[in-house]
């Protein structure tokens, strides 16, 4: 049972602590919408998304306003690009980009991601076709994110990836330098991936994962340095445990929104992930986390 005490903790911890929920986050597979022709693959693609995530905005609010708990961003995130659009003939994968960034505009969300390829072993005439693609890809959209992965700890580090993203982030930069460089700000260059992430922007679905899914993230460095300011000066087994309780704390309320959200939506619940992410607000940075636990600036 939840006691007056615990909902009172909450209530602090949103009000004083900078706790949010950062994202709730829609995966969409969109392995179905393969096609030879790149505009009946777009055109799936636009329509799948506006099916499934047409009211995740629209229900991120309810819940927001029902519950009290701050929402900061509504998003989606699909299926790789690069496995999708590897059965299509044309060589040049921007129209993708250009399809989910309508679709994220129809829908309403902050952003959109799955402008993707994994190559951390090697890389496919599909991957390369659209890494190729992303500095333009990212220079035409707004809401579009897109991400590689390069290595594993199993499999290594591709160092041809490397050398490749690393001149795909320059020209990136280059094509965007007019807002600041904002497409890099929209790439991510990834070691072990994990395929439920719903942060951007790094956020797509895996082949792993259903059909569509709901993932909650958490964002909650302010509560962790508090609840770090209480244990000062305890053995490191006791703040240890401090932490631990107060992540649990977190995610428990990162759950309600999840399973909320499902049920409203017809989704299936996926992940809570938890954040240590900083933001700008004063108090909310690891930084403050890492000083308090004894580490010296």
């Amino acid at each position: 049972m939840i006691n007056q005490g615990e909902i009172l903790q909450t209530i602090e911890m949103i009000d004083q602590q900078h706790l949010d929920v950062r994202t709730i986050t829609m995966g969409i597979s969109l392995r179905d919408c393969c096609d030879p022709d790149i505009n009946k693959s777009c055109d799936k693609i636009y329509d799948k998304i506006c099916r499934l995530a047409g009211d995740l905005v629209k229900t991120g609010k309810a819940i927001e306003s029902e519950f009290g708990i701050p929402i900061v961003n509504k998003r989606v995130s699909v299926t790789p690009i690069s496995l999708v659009a590897e059965c299509c003939e044309a060589d040049d994968y921007v129209p993708f980009a250009l399809a989910l960034d309508r679709a994220a505009q129809e829908v309403g969300v902050d952003f959109l991601g799955g402008y993707s390829a994994l190559v951390h072993k090697g890389s496919t005439v599909g991957d390369d076709k659209l890494i190729r693609s992303i500095p333009q890809a990212l220079a035409e959209t707004k809401y579009v994110c897109s991400s590689v992965n390069i290595g594993t700890t199993r499999a290594g580090i591709n160092m041809d990836a490397v050398k490749l993203m690393g001149q795909t982030v320059k020209k990136t930069a280059e094509l965007t330098k007019d807002s600041g460089g904002m497409g890099c700000a929209k790439l991510v260059v990834f070691c072990n991936a994990v395929e439920d992430n719903p942060f951007m922007a790094g956020a797509f679905h895996g082949v792993g994962e259903p059909e569509c899914a709901i993932n909650v993230g958490v964002s909650g460095p302010g509560v962790v340095y508090h609840a770090l300011k209480g244990a000062r000066g305890k053995p490191l087994d006791e703040v240890a445990e401090t932490i631990k309780r107060t992540a649990f704390r977190i995610t428990r309320m990162g759950q309600l929104v999840a399973q909320e959200a499902s049920l409203r939506l017809g989704v299936p619940f996926g992940v809570v992930d938890l954040s240590l992410a900083p933001t700008p607000a004063v108090g909310d940075s690891v930084a403050d986390i890492l000083e308090e636990m004894g580490l010296s600036s």
